[in-house]
C-alpha cells in the first residue's frame, strides 16, 4: 500500500480530476482545481506564520467550503490540525488550546463572534494568503508517521484527552477497498467537525475523486436532512445510531435516495434496521465500528433486505488493514464463541498527546504487535462476524459521543457546594441520559449545578438531571451502590393547556422527555431536553399538525404554549 501523506494523495487526485466537483454547499460547487489552489494559498500564509512539521494549527470554522480549504491547507503547510467545535463553551475551547504553545488559530467571521481562545495567533480564513506567494515550495510528501490531526475526547480525569492520528492511519482508511467509488460519489458531511466521523466525511471522498456535500447550518433536523439528501443527490451518509433510530421511527423513507446509509457510534437497534430496510428495500445499511484511536473504522457489517430483526446487530468483519483480537484479562486469545475484549492492530493513532502513562495503558504490545485496547467486549458468531456485547469498564456512549463518567463527576465536583457525586446513565424513551446524584455541602439547586457544568463542557457531557441526596448509597464493601440510586422523579406540569394544539404538545413533550406531565409554560431546556429528543419531537409534531417546524423555531419557542402559538399562526396564514 502507498502510505504517502494525505496532501500528496489529494494533489494526485486533483491532477487527475481537476474539473470534478470536490465540495458542494447549497448547490454551489468547488472543483478539485479550485480547492487545490485555494488551499495552496492559505498553506503558504500558514508557513509564513510559522506552521510546519509537528506544529499544531487549531481550526475553528463553520461547516463550509472554507473548512475544507483550511483543513487541507494545514496539512500542505506540514502541520497537523486541531479541530474545535463552535458549540463548545469558551472554557472547553481554552482547555484544548492550552495544550499547545501559542498555536495558530484559523477562524471565520461567524465562529469568531463569540470570542476566540486566548494565547492564539489568529488567522482569518477569509484572508486566503494573497501576497505571500514568495514563500518556498510546499512539501506534498510527508512521513507516514507524522501527525495529521489531534482530536479531543472525553477523559476520566475531568480534562479532555487528545488523540494524535497519523497520515498513515488516514490514508489507510481512505484506501480501503470497501469504498465503492459510485457509492461514495457524493458523501454527506453532517457530523460535528471536531469528532472522528469527519475523518471519513472529509478524506474518503477527497482522496478517491468523490464530492463532499456539506449539510448547511449547525442545527440538524430530519426534514432538512431529507431535503439535502434528495436535492443534492447524496449517495452515502453516516448517521449515528441514536439519530438512525429516530429516523427509522419517524421518517424511514428519508434515506431512500441513498445508495448506502452507514450507522454506528453506539449499539444499533435491530428494529430500526428492519424499519429502514422495509421502507427502502434497495438500500444497504452498513453498521460500522471503530474509535478515534484506531483512525476511525475497524469493522463493518453490510445488511440488505430482506432482513429479520435479531437480538442484536453484528458489527461485522475487519477492514483490510485492521487486525482484531479477542483477549482475556491476561491478554490471551479467548476460545471460539467466548467473550473477550476487543484489541485492534493496524493504522493506530500515535497515542494521547502529552500523556505517556495513559498511552502505555491503552496501546499495548502483545506478541510483538502494537494493539489498542478498546474496552469493548465481543464474541465471534459462527459465520465470523463480531457481536458487540458491552464494556469492560465504565465508559459509555451518549448520543454517539464517548463519555467517561469520571470526567462528568469531576466537572460536577468542581462546584464548591458539592461534597460527593456519582454519575450514571439512564435509559428514557430509548434515549440514554446522564444523571448526576449529588450530596451537597451547602445549599445549591439543580439548575445552578446544570449551569455550572454547561459553562465548562460540551452539551453531551451535561447531565440531563441532577438529583440531590442526603448521602450516596453504599454497598457492603463501602463502594457506591449505583444500582441503589433512585430514579429521577418526574414533575407535574406548570400551566394548563387551553387549546387542542397546546394539549397535544404537552403530551408530546412529556412522552419524549419521560415525564409524568408537562405544562404549557414548561421550557424544553429547563426539563433537560437534548437535541436528539428535539429532532424526534419535531418529526412527530410535523406529522400530526402538517406544519413544518425548523429546529431554530423550536429552540426559539421551547415551551408548548410558545410553540403552539407559532403552529396555530402558520395554520391560520392565508395560502399564497
Amino acid at each position: 500500500m502507498d502510505f504517502r501523506s494525505i496532501q500528496a494523495r489529494f494533489t494526485a487526485q486533483a491532477t487527475r480530476t481537476p474539473d470534478a466537483p470536490a465540495v458542494s454547499l447549497d448547490g454551489v460547487k468547488t472543483s478539485y482545481r479550485e480547492l487545490d489552489e485555494r488551499s495552496d494559498r492559505l498553506a503558504r500564509r500558514l508557513v509564513a506564520l510559522g506552521a510546519g512539521p509537528e506544529r499544531p494549527v487549531v481550526v475553528l470554522l463553520e461547516r463550509s467550503p472554507e473548512l475544507v480549504v483550511a483543513t487541507l491547507a494545514v496539512l500542505k503547510a506540514g502541520s497537523f490540525y486541531v479541530p474545535l467545535h463552535h458549540a463548545y463553551p469558551a472554557r472547553r475551547r481554552q482547555q484544548v488550546v492550552d495544550r499547545f504553545e501559542r498555536p495558530l488559530l484559523v477562524v471565520d467571521e461567524v465562529s469568531s463572534r463569540g470570542g476566540v481562545p486566548d494565547r492564539c495567533r489568529v488567522v482569518p480564513v477569509e484572508d486566503s494568503g494573497a501576497g505571500v506567494d514568495e514563500v518556498g515550495e510546499l512539501g506534498a510528501e510527508g512521513e507516514p508517521g507524522r501527525a495529521a490531526y489531534v482530536m479531543f475526547t472525553s477523559g476520566s480525569t475531568g480534562e479532555p484527552k487528545g488523540v494524535t492520528v497519523t497520515h498513515e492511519g488516514v490514508v489507510g482508511l481512505a484506501s480501503d477497498p470497501l469504498w465503492d467509488p459510485e457509492v461514495c460519489r457524493r458523501t454527506l458531511m453532517v457530523s460535528p467537525y471536531a469528532f472522528s466521523m469527519s475523518t471519513f466525511e472529509l478524506w474518503v471522498p477527497l482522496l478517491n475523486g468523490g464530492e463532499i456535500v456539506l449539510y448547511p447550518g449547525a442545527d440538524l433536523d430530519l426534514a432538512a436532512l431529507g431535503e439535502v439528501i434528495a436535492r443534492e443527490r447524496v449517495t452515502v451518509a453516516h448517521i449515528t445510531a441514536g439519530l438512525f433510530r429516530v429516523l427509522a421511527e419517524e421518517s424511514p423513507r428519508l434515506v431512500a435516495p441513498l445508495r448506502e446509509v452507514m450507522t454506528g457510534g453506539d449499539v444499533v437497534s435491530p428494529t430500526a434496521v428492519a424499519r429502514v430496510l422495509e421502507a427502502c428495500p434497495d438500500l444497504v445499511v452498513r453498521v460500522m465500528y471503530g474509535a478515534t484511536e484506531t483512525s476511525l473504522f475497524v469493522t463493518h457489517a453490510p445488511i440488505a433486505a430482506p432482513y429479520r430483526p435479531e437480538s442484536g446487530v453484528p458489527i461485522g468483519k475487519p477492514l483490510r488493514d485492521k487486525r482484531v483480537h479477542l483477549l482475556d484479562d491476561r491478554l490471551r486469545p479467548v476460545g471460539d464463541g467466548e467473550v473477550g475484549e476487543i484489541f485492534v492492530g493496524g493504522g493506530l493513532a500515535r497515542g494521547y498527546l502529552g500523556q505517556p502513562d495513559l498511552t502505555a495503558e491503552r496501546f499495548v504490545v502483545v506478541g510483538g504487535d502494537r494493539l489498542y485496547r478498546t474496552g469493548d467486549l465481543a464474541r465471534y458468531r459462527p459465520d465470523g462476524r463480531l457481536d458487540l456485547l458491552g464494556r469492560a469498564d465504565d465508559q459509555i456512549k451518549v448520543r454517539g459521543f464517548r463519555v467517561e463518567p469520571g470526567e462528568v463527576e469531576a466537572l460536577v465536583a468542581a462546584h464548591p457546594a458539592v461534597r460527593h457525586v456519582a454519575v450514571v446513565v439512564r435509559a428514557v424513551a430509548d434515549d440514554k441520559r446522564l444523571v448526576a446524584y449529588v450530596v451537597p455541602s451547602a445549599e445549591v439547586s439543580a439548575e445552578e449545578l446544570r449551569e455550572h457544568v454547561a459553562g465548562r463542557a460540551p452539551d453531551y457531557l451535561v447531565p440531563a438531571a441532577f438529583v440531590l441526596l442526603a448521602e450516596l448509597p453504599l454497598s457492603p464493601n463501602g463502594k457506591i451502590d449505583r444500582h441503589a440510586l433512585p430514579e429521577p422523579v418526574g414533575r407535574n406540569g406548570s400551566g394548563v393547556p387551553g387549546t387542542e394544539t397546546e394539549e397535544y404538545l404537552c403530551a408530546v413533550f412529556a412522552e419524549t422527555l419521560g415525564l409524568r406531565a408537562v405544562g404549557v409554560d414548561d421550557d424544553f431546556f429547563d426539563l433537560s431536553g437534548q437535541s436528539m429528543q428535539a429532532i424526534r419531537m419535531i418529526a412527530r409534531i410535523e406529522r400530526k399538525t402538517g406544519v413544518s417546524v425548523t429546529i431554530a423555531t423550536f429552540y426559539d419557542n421551547p415551551t408548548p404554549a410558545m410553540l403552539a402559538e407559532q403552529i396555530d399562526q402558520e395554520r391560520a396564514a392565508p395560502v399564497a
